[in-house]
């Protein structure tokens, strides 16, 4: 590769969350919502994309905006925002992009000549009679399509299941005909919501309590579903002769998948891939402790240049609706399973970062106090950044103004993994009214090796101490120990 790639993968500065990525030609491109810094509410920008060559995943390149929310004409006046959408190659060897706005329960599509944009708004799923799909009698609604190609016929996931909400019966599968708008086949109820995770009985009664005339899936007994329901968040993927649906549980923080042989029919449970705090993961923490704030997630698994990734992501700024891109290297196993991955640093890197040189603070993916929070709380150690978004031509030298901010006593940052080589002496960039030490250690409860010792700057101020770190791939943990509250915004190997 060019150079190194962190997590987040795409500039530090830039919110693409809801990431579905799919490699056309020799390039992966990755499809998402549109966040902003410091946002008020979800998906406040337009589409925007970005692509990779495919044998080189730290050289991402920005496409720019690929569709304006003012294309569709039920959003003529601008008031609703773009959901999580996606992205396949139709039988006609165009694009077609599936969406959903908000406050709306049907599908939008829009089609280009090429995967990188722009694309033109082409029309509304729709049943034979022109009916849109999501406005009929009985129907569920539509929300964050995943779409899959195989032929002339387009397999649709969707479908969101709030919690407890007897209504949503879980995610449907609708099988498209070659125009990739007209329902061939009728919605089926694939993963089941919360409320029917037990029995697909139940499910089939409050079918047909709401009008809803949609089969269920075969799957005579949903237990194996149960405390990971459907939520949101469709993705499919087909490796080999099975289809993977994965999708956010009913928890949120995590994505997990159900595989079946066949794409409408059939889906068990499999497990969890990732949780963006890292919940389930008991390597080098209790299995039930999160290292880190979690909150909804989103994302979908993609083969590149002969590896599996798992593309998910992250929150900042002490809000849910500022979310940044972040991805890991995955295993699928010859049985088919999918043993849950770490959050890390490195991410695409394929590989421990060096330990040499500077990096942001930004690419800590373990922050945590004393007490640490499941979900995401402004009242929390986060990142944030200075100023708005970075797409009005700023240098790329200062496009970088991330950080972490609100760092008390007690508080834990963690930045996994480097190749640790010789490691003589550490140091930070901080800022702001706090004095005491920043205890270094390679993993959470470890020893400490050395302390660096900070001081109240109304400027970012570097710090620097003597440690000798074991040569060898390990983590970075830094730790807090002293009075006030600062900020971070860089480590520093060396002088």
């Amino acid at each position: 590769m060019k150079k190194q790639v962190f997590n987040p993968y795409l500039p530090t500065w830039e919110y693409v969350p809801d990431g579905e990525p799919h490699v056309f030609g020799d390039r992966v491109y990755v499809y998402g919502s549109h966040d902003l810094a410091d946002g008020s509410v979800f998906c406040l920008g337009d589409y925007v994309c970005w692509s990779a060559p495919v044998t080189d995943l730290s050289d991402w390149k920005y496409e720019g905006i690929i569709y304006h929310r003012l294309e569709d004409p039920a959003n003529e006046k601008g008031r609703m925002v773009l959901y999580a959408p996606d992205v396949t190659q139709g039988p006609d060897g165009r694009f077609y992009l599936y969406y959903v706005l908000d406050k709306v329960g049907f599908v939008s599509v829009a089609v280009s000549d090429s995967p990188a944009g722009p694309f033109k708004f082409y029309g509304y799923v729709h049943y034979k009679d022109g009916t849109r799909l999501g406005d009929r009698k009985g129907d569920q609604v539509q929300f964050d399509p995943a779409v899959l190609t195989e032929g002339d016929r387009t397999y649709m996931y969707t479908a969101f299941c709030g919690h407890m909400m007897k209504d949503r019966l879980g995610a449907m599968a609708t099988v498209l005909g070659k125009d990739m708008l007209t329902v061939e086949e009728e919605p089926r109820i694939i993963v089941p919501g919360d409320c029917y995770s037990d029995d697909a009985a139940k499910a089939r009664e409050e079918a047909g309590n709401l009008g809803c005339p949609y089969e269920l899936c075969s799957v005579g007994n949903w237990g194996g579903f149960k405390g990971h329901e459907f939520f949101e968040a469709s993705s499919i993927r087909k490796i080999g002769d099975t289809y993977y649906f994965v999708y956010s549980s009913a928890v949120m923080h995590e994505l997990c998948y159900a595989t079946s042989k066949s794409p409408t029919d059939g889906f068990v449970y499999g497990g969890v891939i990732v949780s963006n705090c890292d919940l389930h993961i008991g390597t080098y923490k209790k299995a039930d402790m999160p290292s880190a704030c979690g909150a909804n997630n989103h994302g979908g698994i993609e083969r590149v240049n002969g590896e599996w990734y798992i593309f998910y992501h992250r929150h900042t700024n002490g809000t849910w609706y500022s979310r940044q891109g972040c991805a890991e290297k995955i295993k699928v196993l010859d049985d088919g399973r999918i043993p849950q991955v770490e959050i890390t640093s490195c991410g695409l890197n394929g590989g421990p970062l060096k330990s040499s040189g500077e990096y942001p603070a930004a690419i800590a993916c373990n922050l945590f106090t004393e007490k640490p929070s499941l979900y995401v709380t402004a009242d929390y150690p986060h990142i944030t950044q200075d100023g708005r978004d970075k797409d009005d031509g700023t240098p790329l030298e200062e496009k970088d103004t991330s950080y972490i901010v609100g760092i008390v006593p007690g508080t834990t940052i963690g930045f996994k993994y480097f190749d640790f080589k010789d490691v003589r002496r550490i140091g930070i960039r901080t800022r702001t009214y706090i004095h005491g030490d920043f205890e270094v250690r390679t993993s959470i409860d470890g020893e400490v090796l050395g302390r660096i010792t900070v001081d109240s700057s109304n400027f970012w101020e570097d710090y620097f101490a003597d440690i000798k770190i074991p040569d060898g791939v390990g983590a970075l943990y830094l730790k807090f120990v002293g009075s006030g509250c600062g900020q971070l915004k860089t480590i520093i190997f060396g002088n």
